[in-house]
């Protein structure tokens, strides 16, 4: 399908790809991956004849179409199902062709009019509009919105149109360059579902690894202006490159004794007569033995978060609270929900449902229409929104933008806090302009935690993070002593942090008794474009499948919080019995002696049956809900 033979490309003065060489084949499904600027879209664009490479040559299969997800929303009063269809141009023109036979004009193309509906039979032209409606419904817009000026929806909606007009038009050769940064977690695996399934050739380029994972049959690693092609998904293509570098460095620690064995026979032999000639025969093995090339280890992205210090629970209460946009109707009604400080919640439910507002009220943005909201005092958030990063200063550099946030604090304090985002010497004074996407969202993190918020919203925080930057906010996240709400279409990020999920839907906001795997399965049966392509024997299956598994929900209920509280119970006694066997640990403890010693032995012991019992509770209630998932 397409062969990249030993291309160089440069701009600016630097070099993006140098003797860069692959071979993609007809129906792979590629996932192109490396860190924020080695050019995976400047390849992207290479591959599609928009830029042309310094050197080295790019084949494409004669006739192959390619398609491209544009980065420039469509506007305008067309409808988006009219801008979908509309991408298939042989149906567009062969309808051209139609109309004007019927109209009596001339005909604009060689087909007589029988041929022209044997192509239209041919490619299923008369099936296109339900096609076209499936691909929006799952990506979003129900059948009121797919008959919308385009002109109404905002910048992210309108370019999910894009996407449907690329997957619509089914290219030979597909190319989608972070397809779901404008997606809800929702449409995201409906995306996924979609992309595993195409018949045809897609390069993919996405930071999310278990959307690659999932649809992946090949990974293509961009690194060092080189390209390296690994078989299977993202967790085989890490596999794969860690014993490579297993074997390199191996084989570079072999070379170093090789060399030291020889340059020791060198030096001891070399002034001897009788033992020159060996020693001139060792020096040129010794130039001859060209270095093993180790792959070069790229810095660590770093995320730290401020300790924010301990609150007592809750943080906050909802009690039957309403909330929306005075003067209109509220967006969400009923809400009765806790955070505490050590939750991890995700929020759940498609753009629209009222995430985002949800996120305000519990950041303190939005007041309440009805009912009570009850914060604890010294509750600070921290709110990482997407609009924050393009509304920075582009002339104010990462340390103007921290230092005005913390005016008493000394420059060492405030380039001690950017260190903690990665943020080096030579980056602290780059203007703002002059940063990457990540930078830029490292920056904000710096900036909405610069008080050391005790409760972090972050919606859609991912955006413009490479796959190396996720991992390291997850660690980060995982490590933070506060509490975390998130608005993600990140599965990988939000199974590694989350604990608990809310499912915002139908106006109100509620807890999932459930994990994500039950959600993603619950998604999948209720999509209402599957059931259209069923007859009715098998919607009814379907529903009663749905029945079922709500059902099974709703009795494995009981057993998840009862699993979760155990969970609760058995860190509260860990914590206790790993405080007291540190203070048993402490030589001061006992110069105490007496009855104080004697006290804390038996606290220990004490704590120690208590977390005997702690975890035979949390195993029966965890052996409790595998036997009813069986």
């Amino acid at each position: 399908m397409l062969t990249i033979s030993d291309i160089t490309y440069r701009i600016g003065g630097r070099t993006l790809l140098e003797g860069a060489s692959v071979q993609i084949n007809a129906g792979w499904k590629v996932g192109l991956i490396g860190r924020n600027g080695t050019g995976k879209s400047t390849l992207l664009d290479l591959m599609r004849g928009v830029l042309q490479p310094d050197g080295g040559e790019i084949a494409l299969q004669k006739s192959a179409r390619i398609g491209f997800l544009a980065q420039e929303a469509p506007g305008g009063d067309e409808t988006p199902l009219a801008a979908v269809l509309a991408a298939d141009e042989e149906r567009a023109r062969l309808l051209d062709a139609v109309d004007s036979a019927a109209s009596g004009a001339a005909a604009t193309h060689d087909l007589h009019a029988a041929e022209i509906h044997d192509r239209l039979n041919a490619i299923d032209a008369h099936g296109a509009p339900a096609r076209a409606a499936g691909i929006l419904a799952g990506l979003g817009f129900d059948h009121a919105a797919q008959r919308q000026p385009l002109s109404s929806f905002s910048g992210g909606w309108r370019m999910r149109v894009a996407l449907a007009a690329a997957l619509f038009a089914e290219p030979d050769l597909l190319l989608l360059d972070e397809p779901t940064n404008h997606l809800d977690l929702e449409a995201a695996l409906w995306l996924g579902e979609f992309l595993r399934r195409y018949r045809r050739t897609l390069v993919l380029v996405s930071h999310d690894r278990r959307f690659i994972d999932e649809i992946a049959d090949h990974v293509l690693h961009l690194a060092e202006r080189r390209l390296t092609l690994y078989s299977g998904g993202y967790e085989a293509f890490l596999r794969a490159r860690r014993e490579t570098l297993a074997r390199q460095q191996a084989l570079a620690a072999k070379q170093e004794a090789q060399r030291k064995h020889l340059q020791s026979f060198v030096d001891r032999f070399r002034a001897k007569a009788t033992k020159a000639s060996q020693a001139q025969s060792r020096l040129k093995m010794l130039a001859r033995l060209e270095p093993v090339a180790l792959a070069a280890a790229e810095p660590p992205v770093r995320f730290d978060f401020p300790d924010p210090g301990e609150l007592a629970p809750p943080l906050l209460t909802l009690d039957g609270v309403a909330v929306g946009y005075a003067p209109g109707e509220p967006v969400l009604r009923r809400l009765d929900l806790r955070l505490d400080p050590d939750d991890r919640i995700a929020l759940l439910g498609a753009n629209g449902n009222g995430k985002s507002t949800l996120a305000r009220l519990i950041a303190g943005r939005l007041a309440p229409m009805a009912g009570h909201v009850a914060r604890a005092p010294r509750l600070r958030c921290g709110f990482f929104a997407q609009h924050q990063i393009e509304e920075l200063d582009p002339a104010g550099s990462a340390f103007d933008h921290l230092a005005r946030l913390m005016p008493k604090a000394s420059a060492e304090a405030v380039r001690a806090r950017l260190a903690r985002f990665g943020f080096g010497e030579e980056q602290v004074f780059v203007r703002a302009s002059d940063l990457s996407g990540g930078e830029k969202a490292r920056l904000n993190f710096a900036l909405i935690t610069h008080e050391a918020p005790p409760l972090l919203l972050l919606d859609e925080p991912t955006n413009h993070l490479d796959i190396e930057a996720r991992e390291a906010l997850v660690a980060a996240l995982n490590d933070f002593a506060g509490a975390v709400v998130i608005i993600s279409h990140d599965w990988h990020l939000l199974s590694l942090t989350a604990d608990r999920l809310w499912l915002v839907a139908e106006g109100t906001a509620r807890p999932w008794d459930g994990d994500l795997d039950d959600y993603r399965r619950y998604l999948l049966e209720t999509r209402p474009a599957e059931e259209a392509r069923q007859n009715g024997a098998a919607v009814h299956a379907k529903r009663e499948a749905r029945r079922a598994a709500a059902g099974r929900r709703q009795a494995l209920g009981p057993l998840r919080r009862a699993l979760r509280k155990a969970e609760a119970e058995l860190a509260a006694v860990t914590g206790r019995k790993t405080a007291l066997d540190r203070r048993v640990a402490d030589p001061g403890t006992y110069a105490e002696g007496g009855a104080a010693l004697q006290d804390l032995l038996r606290e220990q012991a004490g704590a120690a049956q208590a977390l005997a019992e702690a975890e035979a509770r949390w195993l029966a209630a965890a052996e409790a809900i595998e036997r009813a998932e069986d």
